[in-house]
């Protein structure tokens, strides 16, 4: 039997044929001896504007910030935590005492002693001002410190997935005696961005490049084994595809056209890596700014629902590399997604229809009314485009707004200038984290990012998301999120359209770039460059 293309990709993304789920990604070899030296060259876009991730859960704070400041663990490709801040760990009987053994001899990148008061403040900042943290340590009461090498969280409810949070792409540890002088909603200067990482941040010209060296104090010697890192901000798909294959360019992630993964899987000295990590959880959605009179009629979100065929958007705008993903968990959390929740058949005759009845028939020149469209400026502008001639078929004017990271967070989080937009949030590695953030009515604030974008607000909805983040209950805790993803998917509050995995490009010279649950996202730490490739 032959699978064509797209077939291959929705097994990959459902954890078999990649191994999305378990096990180490297809490029893996057999275990090499690491060499030391050399500069490894990334190219990244869009250009950042976050470096870590303590107050936001953007791309950018995930996939640099590792390199900088770790996390207490880290996780292999299953998910199982392993040491690196913390060396070891336990919980209570009743989960609501976490205590983690912190490493010796860890240092600061200017010098400073890591210590368990580090972790004490982090955890709180997190819980201030990260969007997915607000929920992950909403029931940490406190932080205790009995000694320098130990910290204690305290819980005043469950959290069975506190443990998996704890990774530096996620809940980056940073120093106290750093961040406390500046506001949570702020980012550290140049100078203020250190951490106990590999890397040392030793330039930054926005818009160009950032420049990391090597660690020499790292605690964890011979490692890292590059000298240097140097990720340059190309922010053409063109350019950064010519990069790769003329070997300017080590590696990227999602870096080039996804027209141009075929060709590029054919050149000799490339690995593309398709592996959806399990930190991930890919989900795409289309979002509903209800303080729009029109968008809060529920007939009118329905239409908009059935405008757009979700298959064809795969195939077409994504040349095959997603998978249709109808329900607000991600197909790629198959542990809590309801494949009982089934993509709306698109038919422009209902769509006419529903939105006829809600009062808005065409005008003389065929359009109904005009929405802003945005979207996050990480995903192929393709999504816009199809969504725009979706909707323009049953009379609805979808203006596209094309706007850099920064101003997109702006105008969707803080201005609330637009009507719908195209949303890449990852469900994370578990719903709570990844999910709760855009449903939950308490995550609702002006300027926070990667949250409640709609100002939705369901009192159903806001008890079954708190019930389903403190049920230690596997199977208790499944039921609760099948009913949510029942009310939301019911109630048209949002479109969720697609989990699109990623790609990872990279020069065959780059060994063991992503070896954990992380992917790309993580320290940098393992990775070398071979003489022989």
């Amino acid at each position: 039997m032959s699978i064509n293309r797209r077939h291959f990709n929705q097994l990959l993304l459902l954890g078999g044929a990649g191994l999305a789920w378990g096990g180490s990604p297809s490029w893996a070899s057999a275990a090499e001896t690491p060499v030391s030296g050399g500069t490894l060259n990334w190219a990244y876009y869009p250009d950042p504007t976050a470096l870590i991730a303590i107050n936001t859960s953007s791309g950018t704070g995930q996939a640099i910030g590792p390199k900088i400041n770790e996390g207490l663990l880290d996780f292999d490709y299953d998910l199982n935590p392993k040491p690196l801040l913390a060396t070891s760990w336990s919980a209570s009987d009743d989960g609501l005492r976490y205590t983690f053994a912190l490493r010796k001899g860890v240092k600061w990148h200017d010098g400073k002693d890591f210590t368990s008061e580090d972790v004490k403040f982090t955890i709180l900042r997190l819980k201030e001002a990260h969007p997915r943290g607000r929920i992950t340590f909403q029931n940490v009461t406190s932080v205790e410190t009995p000694d320098p090498l130990t910290a204690v969280i305290v819980l005043s409810k469950p959290a069975p997935y506190l443990i998996s949070a704890l990774g530096s792409s996620e809940s980056p540890i940073v120093p106290k005696h750093v961040y406390e002088t500046f506001k949570p909603s702020e980012q550290p200067t140049l100078a203020q961005t250190i951490g106990t990482g590999p890397f040392i941040l030793k330039e930054w010209v926005p818009g160009s490049h950032l420049i990391f060296d090597r660690n020499p104090n790292y605690w964890d010697a011979p490692k890292p084994y590059l000298d240097r890192v140097v990720l340059r901000v190309i922010l053409d798909p063109a350019a950064r595809a010519a990069a790769l294959e003329t070997g300017e360019i080590d590696i990227g992630a999602n870096p080039v056209p996804l027209s141009d993964i075929e060709r590029l899987k054919a050149n000799t000295n490339l690995v593309v890596d398709t592996t959806t990590y399990a930190y991930s959880g890919p989900q795409q959605q289309l979002f509903f700014n209800y303080e729009n009179e029109i968008l809060k009629k529920k007939d009118v979100r329905l239409a908009i629902a059935h405008a757009i065929d979700l298959q064809k958007l795969v195939d077409i705008a994504l040349f095959g590399y997603a998978q249709v993903s109808p329900s607000p968990i991600s197909t790629a959390l198959p542990k809590w997604y309801d494949p009982s929740i089934k993509a709306r058949v698109p038919d422009p005759k209902l769509a006419n229809r529903l939105l006829d009845d809600a009062g808005y028939p065409r005008g003389a020149n065929g359009t109904r009314f005009k929405l802003r469209l945005a979207y996050n400026s990480f995903l192929q502008p393709s999504y816009a485009d199809f969504i725009k001639q979706s909707l323009a078929a049953v009379g609805i004017d979808a203006e596209i707004l094309k706007l850099d990271l920064a101003t997109f967070l702006k105008t969707v989080y803080t201005d609330r200038a637009w009507d719908l937009v195209i949303e890449s949030l990852s469900n994370t590695f578990d719903p709570t984290l990844g999910v709760q953030r855009a449903y939950w009515s308490k995550n609702f604030k002006i300027g926070l990012v990667f949250s409640n974008a709609s100002h939705y607000s369901n009192p159903e909805v806001d008890a079954v998301l708190e019930a389903a983040a403190i049920e230690p209950d596997e199977t208790k805790r499944r039921q609760l999120w099948y009913k949510f993803q029942h009310i939301i998917h019911d109630d048209v509050v949002s479109v969720d359209l697609v989990a699109a995995g990623a790609q990872i490009v990279a020069n065959k010279r780059v060994k063991n770039f992503a070896p954990g649950a992380q992917g790309i996202n993580n320290s940098f730490g393992q990775i070398w460059l071979s003489p022989n490739a």
